[in-house]
């Protein structure tokens, strides 16, 4: 079994990996596997009310998980996906609460990195947070997340992130843009 495919069976089986993403170092788990999500908030002390976004490999895989597509989202979408633009919309029932705020979901394509080929290679969403405890430095480098969380991960991606800004987070839920976190992509 090749390092690719031991990753894709620890996520398949409830496990928590830190993996570059094309900003920062991430906590990848399955969105859709409650206690995958639940270990994630542990690990990362985060709390209960802060929804944690989530990692899609296509706008049609983030189709699945939201009750509309708007023109606007699918707009911001095509302009800057793949991408660290991280698009708040309505989300669909059943997705376990951790995910939502006020029923609403984060969704994001990363750009080229180790997250973007798992997401794919996974085949369904994952989560999408910083490698990090609540509340302090993230992490861009594999030696940096092993010292901080590494003893509660399942696994830890070797290499690198760029570093650098955060995701811009924009809420696409009304006709017009709100800027919830400004980021990597100036909107």
């Amino acid at each position: 079994m090749n390092q690719r495919d031991t990753y894709l069976a620890i996520l398949r089986h409830g496990g928590v990996i830190a993996c570059p993403t094309e900003t920062l170092f991430g906590l990848l788990a399955d969105a859709l596997n409650p206690r995958a999500v639940a270990r994630v908030f542990a690990i990362k002390r985060r709390r209960a009310q802060d929804p944690i976004a989530v990692l899609v490999s296509s706008i049609e895989m983030a189709s699945t998980l939201v009750t509309a597509f708007s023109d606007l989202a699918f707009s911001l979408a095509e302009r800057h996906w793949p991408g660290p633009l991280t698009l708040v919309m309505r989300a669909r029932e059943g997705l376990p609460s951790q995910l939502l705020r006020d029923g609403k979901i984060g969704l994001r394509i990363p750009g080229p990195c180790p997250a973007f080929d798992l997401v794919k290679a996974f085949g369904g969403p994952l989560t999408a947070t910083s490698a990090n405890l609540a509340s302090r430095p993230s992490a861009w480098t594999d030696r940096q997340v092993s010292e901080t969380i590494g003893p509660e991960l399942d696994a830890v991606v070797p290499g690198r992130a760029p570093g650098g800004a955060p995701s811009t987070v924009v809420d696409v839920t009304q006709t017009t843009i709100r800027i919830i976190r400004q980021g990597a992509i100036e909107i």
